[in-house]
């Protein structure tokens, strides 16, 4: 019998928790890995920039392995290379200090150039790893560059001829749009290739990185078909449908060992599914500790993540700001907490809501997984009624902790979490339209389960923490896409 192909893989990413992460990329781009490497026996690896607060915490524990020049268009500049295995994954640490040691991940003027970097950097190291990957995988529009660069320079190279290259997209709204003037000087792509990242005379490098790579993985099946339509696509649908055949979607997994109420440290008390009743004290803890009025048995629903507008807080704001008969979603008898930072405007509308209806509502602008923790294991329901989500982790974070997701149907939300009817089957509310009254209703739905529907209530969060969301099954259908495009 032939020996199973061991498939080396290099993950080329901005983020990678615990290294450096400001949401779900940083997530995927560890666990998958992880996954890979013990389920599937895989040979996963990461490469990230060694940013200063990733060197302050954990240099001591890396190992040097060289350092090199690396061109980009004029300039030439000092790349370092460092390693350290964690959790049975190789990390790669891409050292420049003019580039990468600063306070945050991003925001500033230099971003496309200080990216541009290390995706260069990514491809010229590769000689000097310990292993040859298979596979690149890269990430969003901030690595775009590198199945761009390879295409362009390195696919014709000694040592890097059939190298495949999977484009992962986390969110199609971020698309690497610069003007078209800087694509020699800060990029260095040479004039006859610039044609490639031309969209609507600018530089798009999503765009270009659709066109060159040979797979492009999204975050859920719904995303993958929902963002050759123009109303998701952020103008690409006609280079998606061209290059439809590239297009996989893959459902996300979570860390469900990290997600564990029955094992977390940052839970005011453990509970599993057999001793539910336990959410109870996490609720009054959370509620003593945020200064809330301490009730047990009000539904306390819960926002959590970036604070976006995509996110649909633009209903949100829709509902409270509703004068109709029927009063706003914060008229009904419940609590809300929301958690996550983001946007300086909706951030300021929420915690003018705070000082609105003190009793009844925190607005956290804040974001750290201690808190996530605290907050799903008091919460009751977890509201998620986005535009559009390319995967959302937090639906199935919050199933994890019995906690009930009211998800709009759309890209991942609609592949992970099924409506419950009239509470005997599925593990959560979904509504259809993107609309804040519908909303609104499925809400009350939701909190008239809960008040008066005490069995089926307990029987929704027992399905829900079931549900199987750990990487297994989505690390074995990337191994088949790996398959495919190394036969």
């Amino acid at each position: 019998m032939a020996k199973a192909k061991i498939h080396k893989v290099l993950f080329v990413t901005t983020e990678a928790t615990p290294f450096a992460s400001t949401g779900g990329m940083g997530e995927v781009c560890s666990s998958l890995p992880r996954a890979l490497n013990k389920t599937m026996k895989a040979d996963a690896r990461v490469m990230l920039p060694l940013y200063e607060e990733v060197a302050n915490r954990y240099k001591s524990e890396m190992t040097f392995v060289c350092n090199i020049n690396v061109d980009l268009s004029w300039r030439n500049q000092y790349c370092g290379l460092f390693r350290m295995e964690r959790d049975g994954v190789v990390y790669y640490f891409v050292d420049n200090e003019y580039y990468f040691k600063r306070p945050n991940i991003y925001g500033y003027y230099d971003d496309a150039e200080r990216f541009a970097f290390f995706s260069r950097a990514a491809l010229e190291l590769l000689p000097y790893l310990d292993f040859k990957p298979d596979i690149l995988q890269s990430n969003d529009h901030l690595t775009a560059l590198v199945p761009i660069y390879y295409s362009f320079e390195y696919k014709d190279r000694a040592g890097y001829k059939n190298i495949k290259n999977v484009f992962t997209l986390h969110n199609i709204n971020y698309q690497g749009i610069y003007p078209l003037v800087i694509a020699g000087d800060v990029f260095g792509i040479a004039d006859e290739n610039t044609h490639v990242v031309e969209f609507n005379g600018k530089i798009n490098l999503v765009k270009g990185a659709i066109a060159t790579c040979d797979k492009i993985a999204t975050m859920s099946p719904q995303y993958a078909r929902e963002i050759r339509l123009p109303e998701f696509s952020g103008g690409l649908d006609g280079i998606l449908i061209e290059n439809r055949s590239k297009i996989i979607g893959i459902l996300n997994g979570i860390d469900v060992d990290e997600y564990n109420p029955a094992t977390s440290d940052s839970l005011f008390v453990n509970y599993d599914a057999k001793t539910l009743d336990k959410k109870k004290v996490n609720k009054l803890e959370l509620q003593r500790m945020l200064s809330l009025p301490e009730d047990g048995d009000v539904p306390l629903v819960c926002m959590i993540g970036h604070i976006v507008p995509y996110k649909g807080y633009d209903l949100v704001r829709k509902s409270i700001n509703k004068e109709s008969a029927d009063g706003n979603i914060l008229d009904t008898n419940i609590q809300l907490v929301i958690l996550g930072k983001g946007d300086p405007d909706i951030e300021g509308y929420l915690t003018h809501v705070q000082n609105m209806y003190s009793r009844r509502v925190r607005a956290i602008i804040t974001y750290n997984e201690d808190l996530v923790k605290k907050v799903l294991a008091a919460a009751d329901i977890c509201l998620i009624p986005s535009r559009t989500e390319p995967c959302g982790l937090t639906q199935m974070r919050a199933c994890r902790f019995g906690t009930v997701p009211i998800v709009r149907a759309t890209g991942g939300l609609i592949d992970s979490i099924t409506d419950c009817g009239k509470g005997d089957v599925g593990n959560g509310f979904v509504f259809e339209e993107y609309d804040s009254d519908i909303m609104d209703k499925t809400i009350t739905r939701a909190v008239s389960m809960y008040y008066y529907h005490k069995d089926e209530w307990r029987a929704l969060c027992e399905r829900a923490m079931a549900c199987d969301f750990s990487w297994d099954k989505s690390a074995l259908e990337y191994i088949v896409l790996y398959r495919v495009l190394t036969a």
